[in-house]
């Protein structure tokens, strides 16, 4: 009795979805005269087959598809392919759907293209150490050129999930926890995947994900519920989103996580409320893998049936390995899912494949002669070089045990990542090779020829016997200098990589014990993909150099950095906490009414056991030099509606060495109709100064850097006080005050 009433109200459910949605689809403007055709002329399953994306096994087992992908591109009802790339085996397919199927219509072919394709750069996050806008778009560029180079014309990037759960292994894969540096970023790696020119044959078609708030896990686990408010939704975790659909980007994905009970490929608040009504994205949306049947398993549908309509009447278009939407047709000849839904899809499928020039030259992107070229060219390995150069940390460094003096005779590389190529490039390797990739062993040999550089493994990244500790030792009294080169394996971050215990994996916390006892000048290398625990390590190591995953060139780059070729110039985009217990931690927090206190007092937000402050905070990296930062200047102490605040900054080269300062700004606002973070990341500046030279940095403010969700009324600033706050990172700021006169009165 109960499923039968079930299915009743599924089934009522369903037309009534199916009338919402075809009203609110009548209105849509139609697509270009070759689409409205196409569409014209298409079945009910040619339809459903341009929303269908199946996986190749080339990303895996090599070019090779089964045979019910065979069966279907034949027959037409495929739109695309994923986990594919090589111009051989594109070409292969494009061929049988452009000349042996009914309508021609040509394949999407899409790839994970995350820090690289063949040249891989550090992974996302240390991109975002940076700071450098220039040089992601750049990377990004590089890896669109390479991609398209090997038949990809798509590819699943940027990933734009902002996060402060470190626990999480697809932290490495974002721009970490500020919302306003992960929309910077966002809007550059579009820029270089997509060029200038999206049908050009080094052009790919980006496609963000994972929308809308995936980075807000649960318990730190990938997959699960998101549980925040709207404003939070809309103040945290979209801008980097609006600031792709605002740079032009063609896709998004949806995610996999529930927000406010219904996945991301099924929320129609998400995908069309906001995406398409409120942003006007005119692309498509793509599931995750499988996620639309998954659907069935989160409990909002009955059946593959209901997934199929639930997603697809939501505002979803294509579906990533599922046979959910194969439903369709008889869905819609009963009359549950309107025709102008899964028209509707269609052609904004058909509409990306016309921008990215498919239907004028399918073949565009399939050149031999070109992918040899673009996969072996020495530019991007320097680019790459360079990029993993600007990302490093300098998390510690004292008595300038860095960088050592490049007259050493002996280096002791010890630990199990100090000459490891598959775990230079990380999560995500793309089709990038460890043989091509340079370990800091090999990048000390190839700046030090004259000096022996000694790799002693010490064991493995989880395990460290007696043994292998003792010749570890050995090996540190034997050299001049020491190199600790530990952290996580490539694996242990990224996708499903979710970690409870945050600290040195294994054994490698009692090896760096034994080595940095010998007293020999030690500097470790961290290999990580998330911030890492860091405080035991810190009590004890005098220099630690934070590399990320760095790709290809990583061990060059870290090699450069230690002799003193590179100086580190990298910032954390992420805070990295003292334990665990810390988590989420991060700059941007609300203000409490009973802040804590060192050493704890009662009744205060105070931990009995541990200081509240980070480890490391948000924006810190030191330098080879140092630098003194004046407070902040205004030419005038108020903001007029729609103008821009100029904010200068002195800053003195105290040191003895060129560096590179990095003025960071920050507003709060101190009365608002909300209660709003103490510090928001607003402006950075790179300065390069000559010992004992000072120059001005000079950033801007804007109503728009000021604005927060106001519900029905949109993003906007309240007219009242603001502080701007500047220094060089999120715990270390001077402030200045000034007045937002907006459109209305303080409040």
């Amino acid at each position: 009795m109960f499923s039968s009433r079930f299915r009743r109200a599924a089934a009522l459910a369903l037309l009534l979805t199916a009338a919402l949605t075809a009203r609110s689809l009548a209105a849509e403007p139609p697509a270009s005269r070759r689409v409205e055709d196409l569409l014209a002329r298409m079945t009910v399953e040619e339809k459903v087959g341009q929303l269908t994306l199946l996986s190749s096994d080339r990303a895996v087992t090599g070019p090779y598809t089964s045979p019910g992908v065979t069966d279907l591109l034949s027959k037409g009802e495929l739109g695309g392919l994923f986990n594919i790339y090589d111009v051989a085996f594109t070409r292969q397919l494009q061929e049988i759907a452009v000349r042996r199927t009914r309508l021609g219509i040509p394949l999407l072919f899409g790839f994970d293209v995350l820090h690289g394709h063949r040249t891989l750069f550090p992974i996302p996050l240390g991109q975002a150490a940076s700071f450098d806008l220039d040089a992601i778009r750049g990377a990004e560029r590089i890896a669109a050129t390479e991609a398209a180079a090997a038949g990809v014309n798509w590819v699943y990037a940027p990933m734009l999930d902002v996060t402060r759960d470190p626990r999480w292994g697809r932290i490495a894969e974002g721009a970490g926890e500020s919302p306003w540096l992960g929309a910077k970023i966002a809007a550059a790696r579009v820029a270089g995947f997509q060029g200038d020119d999206l049908a050009a044959p080094d052009s790919v078609a980006a496609c963000a994900k994972h929308f809308g708030a995936n980075g807000a896990v649960e318990a730190g686990r990938d997959y699960t519920a998101t549980e925040i408010s709207e404003r939070a939704l809309r103040d945290i975790y979209l801008p980097p989103f609006r600031a792709a659909v605002a740079a032009g980007i063609r896709c998004v994905m949806a995610s996999f996580n529930t927000y406010d009970g219904v996945p991301g490929i099924a929320n129609r608040h998400l995908l069309t409320g906001i995406l398409r009504r409120e942003w006007d994205f005119p692309g498509v949306v793509v599931s995750d893998f499988g996620a639309i049947e998954e659907l069935t398993i989160h409990g909002i549908a009955a059946d593959r049936a209901a997934a199929a309509s639930r997603a697809l009447t939501a505002g979803a278009d294509i579906e990533m390995q599922g046979s959910a939407f194969r439903e369709l047709p008889q869905l819609i000849a009963q009359g549950k899912v309107p025709m102008a839904a899964l028209d509707a899809a269609v052609r904004r499928v058909l509409s990306l494949k016309e921008a990215l020039g498919l239907f004028d030259d399918p073949f565009a992107r399939m050149n031999e002669e070109r992918e040899r070229a673009a996969l072996t060219d020495p530019a991007h390995r320097q680019a790459a070089l360079d990029l993993a150069e600007k990302s490093l940390v300098l998390l510690k460094n004292d008595g300038d045990v860095l960088p050592f003096s490049r007259d050493v005779r002996r280096i002791a590389v010890i630990g199990p990542l100090g000459d490891d190529e598959a775990d230079m490039l990380g999560p995500w390797p793309g089709t990038g090779k460890p043989e091509e990739a340079v370990t800091v062993a090999q990048g000390l040999r190839q700046l030090l020829p004259e000096a022996s550089v000694d790799v002693v493994p010490a064991g493995t990244v989880t395990a460290t016997s007696a043994s292998e500790r003792e010749a570890a030792v050995e090996a540190a009294r034997a050299a001049d200098m020491v190199v600790l080169a530990l952290g996580e394996k490539g694996t242990m971050s990224g996708e499903a990589a979710s970690r409870t215990d945050l600290r040195l994996p294994g054994d490698q916390l009692a090896l760096a014990r034994a080595v940095l006892a010998v007293g020999k000048p030690t500097a470790v290398v961290l290999f990580h993909g998330r911030p890492l625990v860091l405080t035991d390590l810190a009590g004890s190591a005098p220099a630690i150099l934070a590399a990320w995953f760095p790709g290809t060139m990583g061990g060059l780059a870290i090699a450069r950095t230690l002799v003193g070729d590179n100086e580190p110039r990298g910032r954390l985009p992420v805070t990295f906490p003292r334990a665990v217990g810390q988590i989420p931690i991060h700059h941007d927090h609300l203000p409490t009414g009973r802040p804590p206190t060192n050493p704890p007092r009662p009744y205060t937000a105070s931990y009995l056991d541990e200081p509240t402050s980070p480890l490391f905070p948000f924006g810190y990296g030191l330098s080879y030099t140092r630098f003194s930062f004046a407070a902040p200047r205004l030419a005038t102490t108020t903001l007029p509606s729609g103008g821009k605040l100029p904010v200068s900054v002195d800053v003195t080269n105290t040191g003895k060495r060129r560096g590179t300062a990095l003025v960071e700004l920050y507003v709060n606002q101190p009365v608002a109709e909300v209660s709003r973070p103490v510090a928001e990341l607003r402006g950075f500046q790179h300065v390069v100064l000559e010992p004992g030279e000072t120059k001005t940095a000079t950033l801007t403010i804007s109503a728009e850097d000021l604005a927060y969700w106001h519900g029905e009324g949109g993003s906007k600033a309240d007219p009242g006080k603001f502080r701007v706050m500047t220094g060089p990172d999120a715990e270390h700021l001077q402030t200045v005050d000034f007045i937002y006169e907006g459109l209305g009165s303080q409040p």
